[in-house]
């Protein structure tokens, strides 16, 4: 029992051990809660009709373990004689552990309606405007959680938060010098959302790259290219350089050149160039206009202009294919023949 009564560092054996055991039991109690969550809370939840419990559940879990057990490790340290020091220290450290706690809840909580809520709400609408707002709500939602939790925190904390952003003031030339970049980026942002040159799925291509929009953010979009990368573009990058939305294009421009040999009759070159305009008419899938046009004659051949025009939405390769199939077999079958590049050579020592 002198043991337990001898003082060490301004307490007694007893009071430390106090303090441990209080320390082991909320850990212990921390693995009690958190097993309870994933093997009875959630077996509960995944026999409800909704996924909503689920997404939560699964979402505060850890936030309220660890909030269990931050609480239990301070109500250990409170039994304890410190330094005023360090028992300043532990309690600063207290107020702004449970703030950003509070705030790690309040940010999961939120990322489950926007899952479960929010985003299939947006994926149904026929308007594309929420699909980009959405990121930015998002985004801006959880930047707020957490500039507020550091606020609170640091005033609980006993700190002088008026003095600190004041402080930030005078750093605030710099801080803008120093950010420019990013300033620059939201501003391209929001002159994304004002001019709309391009929405969420649109390919465009800018800059070198040739994609589809996946994301559109506050300081940068990001784009799928045709390889399959995602690439992120500082969206001042969209307000200084030129940008080609191939969606919104109404038709895709094909410009064909044909060349057929010197012995086709001129009927027979009246025939190709009608069988051009025929193939495009009955092809569902360009557009009535074209232009064919018997334009040249080349080196090797005599040359066809054929220009058309596939419908937006419909697949350039399949049309494309569709096409030149149709003009390979009709030629074929009419005996209209290709001319390719060919030399007759005279000997003029030949006797």
């Amino acid at each position: 029992m002198e043991f337990l009564n001898t003082t060490y560092y301004g307490n007694t054996v007893q009071q430390w051990l106090i303090s441990l055991g209080i320390i082991l039991f909320v850990v212990l109690l921390g693995k009690i809660v958190y097993w309870v969550f994933s093997k009875v809370v959630k077996a509960f939840t995944r026999k409800t009709k909704t996924t909503f419990d689920d997404v939560i559940v699964d979402l505060i879990e850890e936030p309220v373990v660890f909030m269990l057990m931050a609480s239990g490790i301070w109500f250990a340290f409170t039994l304890l004689t410190l330094p005023e020091s360090l028992s300043a220290a532990v309690n600063n450290s207290l107020h702004i552990l449970i703030a950003m706690l509070i705030a790690w809840l309040l940010v999961r909580l939120f990322e489950a309606f926007y899952e479960s809520i929010l985003q299939p709400w947006s994926e149904k609408t026929e308007n594309d405007l929420d699909d980009q707002l959405m990121p930015i709500l998002r985004k801006g939602v959880r930047m707020v959680i957490w500039i507020m939790a550091i606020i609170i925190g640091l005033n609980n904390a006993g700190y002088n938060v008026g003095a600190i952003l004041a402080g930030l003031g005078i750093g605030g030339l710099a801080l803008a010098m120093a950010a420019k970049d990013t300033v620059s980026n939201i501003f391209g942002g929001f002159t994304i959302f004002a001019d709309q040159p391009f929405r969420i799925n649109d390919r465009v291509k800018i800059d070198g790259y040739d994609g589809t929009i996946i994301e559109i953010g506050v300081r940068s979009t990001r784009l799928k290219t045709l390889a399959g990368r995602v690439v992120t573009i500082p969206n001042s990058t969209f307000t200084d350089a030129p940008v080609e939305n191939v969606t919104r294009e109404p038709s895709r421009k094909i410009n064909l050149d044909l060349g057929l040999t010197y012995d086709t009759t001129p009927e027979n070159m009246q025939l190709a160039m009608q069988l051009l305009k025929d193939i495009n008419q009955e092809n569902i899938h360009t557009e009535e206009k074209t232009i064919v046009s018997f334009n040249g004659f080349g080196d090797f051949a005599m040359n066809i202009m054929f220009i058309y025009y596939i419908k937006s939405g419909e697949s350039v390769a399949d049309t494309q294919t569709e096409i030149n199939l149709e003009i390979l077999r009709l030629f074929n079958e009419k005996g209209l023949e290709f001319a390719f590049p060919t030399q007759t050579l005279y000997n003029i020592n030949a006797s």
